[in-house]
């Protein structure tokens, strides 16, 4: 553990000294100690910390450990910014104050790095163990996006085709542009995604996504966009605050994923998105066959009037989650011919609609 010596006159802000020492004493600031190398795989020339040197359990499991590692490095690294910026408030009841506020933030964040580390492995119980090495080869894919080799139906890359959704108080509009992005050698194509909060932009994305030639939809990654507005700020625009999420398949060890599978099957789960620590998305298919009445619990929170108009034993059903959040899971639906018409969040029940589409006969008997 660590110790603290506070030396220098007593005056404004010594208080600190205490909850320094306090906070300091919960958290190690060394590596634990080492332990012998295992029969599993070698990581002891990398100076990994002991948590990495026990048995191998594959490769998916291994990553699940050095990620819980470096999250827990990283509150570390957050509790000493926070602990500078107490340190230069001289009140002591203030400085008393922020100084527990960061304890606080420590501990809920060291919990929250536990809680990834066992939805991660609970991923890798459906994924399975192998490493995460997805073909990109850019022979697999098309490069005409005019001229698409098996496109998919379930979610159609036509240049021009627009979605507009709405739910509670947010508006998305998803659009594919006449633009190409080659990542990796493949050629994807540019799907922007504008979401509006009571009527003012709050994100806007550009996803660049592949078509395979087997049909399968492939993400190559994403600049993601956040904007905020700022109380008192005269003209009140939107202020890029984070690109958060943001990943590109061959950039920092970034891989690309999976959007819709080209035979889906129940059951199959896949990665939609990999660049540990910031998109690792992942999905599981729960039914290929999906109408309003078939399923009690699929049609949970499901607009009946939508789905008896697009699902005729031919809707695809998602289950959507990540790591990073764990315990939050949404469910998609997919229809032939136009697409995610509807996402839930199966906790709490909100919904995202499929409100208008310009690209098929369908589209103008939305309800």
């Amino acid at each position: 553990m660590s110790e603290v010596s506070v030396r220098g006159p007593r005056g404004p802000g010594m208080g600190s000294a205490v909850w320094l020492v306090a906070i300091l004493m919960a958290v190690p600031v060394t590596l634990p100690a080492s332990a012998p190398a295992t029969a599993g795989r070698s990581v002891d020339r990398l100076g990994a910390p002991a948590m990495l040197r026990l048995p191998s359990s594959g490769t998916c499991t291994d990553t699940a450990r050095a990620l819980l590692h470096a999250c827990r490095n990283e509150v570390k690294d957050d509790l000493w910014e926070a602990i500078a910026v107490c340190l230069n408030v001289s009140d002591d009841e203030q400085n008393a104050e922020c100084m527990t506020e960061a304890d606080d933030e420590r501990k809920e964040a060291f919990q929250e790095c536990g809680e990834q580390f066992h939805a991660r492995r609970e991923l890798c119980d459906l994924l399975g163990e192998d490493p995460y090495e997805p073909d990109f080869d850019p022979r697999n894919f098309d490069d005409d996006f005019t001229r698409l080799t098996r496109p998919n139906v379930h979610f159609p890359l036509a240049i021009g085709n627009t979605w507009h959704y709405a739910g509670g108080d947010e508006t998305v509009t998803v659009q594919v542009l006449p633009t190409t992005k080659r990542i990796e050698g493949v050629t994807c194509i540019v799907v922007n995604d504008v979401v509006k909060k009571d009527g003012a932009i709050i994100e806007d994305t550009d996803d660049w996504i592949a078509q395979a030639k087997d049909g399968s939809v492939h993400y190559c990654g994403e600049l993601a966009r956040d904007f905020e507005y700022f109380e008192g700020d005269d003209p009140g625009e939107a202020e890029l605050v984070e690109i958060e999420g943001s990943f590109k398949a061959g950039r920092d060890g970034a891989r690309s994923g999976v959007l819709m599978l080209a035979m889906p099957q129940v059951g199959v789960a896949y990665r939609q998105e990999w660049a540990v620590g910031d998109a690792e998305d992942a999905a599981q298919v729960l039914s290929t066959t999906y109408s309003f009445g078939a399923d009690p619990d699929l049609d949970r929170f499901v607009p009946q009037a939508l789905a008896e108009l697009l699902c005729h034993d031919d809707c695809v059903v998602t289950r959507d989650f990540t790591p990073l959040e764990p315990g939050t899971e949404e469910r998609k639906y997919y229809a032939p011919g136009v697409g995610l018409f509807l996402e839930v969040d199966v906790e709490s029940g909100d919904t995202l609609e499929l409100e208008n589409c310009n690209f098929a006969a369908v589209c103008g008997l939305l309800p």
